[in-house]
């Protein structure tokens, strides 16, 4: 069996694990999670994900080792370079990331392969998720932005939608837990973290926000991801986890513009991008 790394990076933490490549699952004993400051210096950052790497692989043979990784762009996936300027990880712009993991880890940089983590989204519930035996599947991932991917029954790919035009700003505005944050503000005064505290206010509270939410998602589905065709729209994200608040008036938004789409919540959330990750980097090894 094929030892495999599933790894996901993002601006706080990297998370990772083994792979059971034939179970299409997550070997949880092998489960790592790690703070990581991505606006700590690049030798900081590179220690922490090395040790953690070291953690989650401790009894695999590194020369039989495949490493997957879903990074956040911009990204030069390809080459393993990081390309981002502003915000997290200045510190490793237009560092070779695959080559110095290689180097501290000891392998060789044809072992290590990186995607997008929208991507690595979707490609982790086409792998072990909700959604095997699809061929066409629109992903979002709704959170502190707002990720979009398509798979066309080969390969998965970002397609970048976060900022589409939407009112007098852009999409991601209104689809991030940062419009539940203002929108309860702007009601009552009051301030919540995300669609988690909105719970646990009135129901007439929540039926207004999620109801506003739901006429945004279904006409950004209109919008932007309906010529796609998909069979399947698969929805991840933490508010996703509030789907059954919105699910009812999404869908009549959707039926009323002839919409017929089969949705699907993951079931795996925070796991998908690791398995992703790695079934992305068995398909780069066939």
């Amino acid at each position: 069996m094929q030892n495999i790394l599933g790894i996901d990076i993002g601006g706080s933490h990297i998370t990772l694990a083994q792979v059971d490549p034939e179970k299409r699952e997550i070997i949880t004993s092998t489960y790592v999670r790690e703070h990581v400051n991505s606006f700590d210096n690049k030798e900081t950052i590179f220690s922490a994900w090395t040790s953690a790497i070291e953690k989650a692989a401790h009894d695999l043979v590194k020369d039989d080792l495949l490493i997957g990784i879903a990074m956040p762009g911009p990204f030069d996936y390809e080459n393993g370079i990081s390309l981002m300027q502003q915000g997290k990880f200045i510190d490793i712009f237009k560092i070779n990331i695959k080559e110095e993991l290689a180097q501290r880890l000891s392998i060789s940089p044809k072992q290590i392969h990186f995607v997008n983590d929208a991507a690595a989204f979707m490609e982790g519930e086409v792998f072990g998720g909700c959604v095997q035996g699809f061929q066409k599947i629109f992903g979002i991932t709704l959170g502190t932005g707002l990720g979009t991917t398509f798979y066309n029954g080969e390969m998965a790919t970002d397609e970048d939608l976060w900022d589409s035009p939407f009112k007098e700003s852009i999409f991601e505005d209104y689809l991030a837990t940062r419009w539940f944050v203002k929108r309860y503000a702007e009601l009552t005064g009051e301030q919540i973290s995300g669609t988690k505290d909105l719970l646990d206010k009135p129901l007439e509270i929540q039926k207004q926000i999620f109801g506003e939410y739901a006429d945004t998602f279904s006409e950004f589905v209109v919008q932007h991801v309906n010529h796609y065709k998909p069979e399947v729209l698969v929805i991840g994200g933490n508010i996703a986890k509030a789907y059954p608040h919105f699910e009812q008036k999404f869908i009549q938004n959707l039926t009323k513009d002839s919409i017929n789409l089969q949705v699907r919540i993951s079931g795996i959330f925070e796991d998908a991008a690791i398995l992703g990750a790695a079934s992305y980097a068995l398909k780069k090894l066939l």
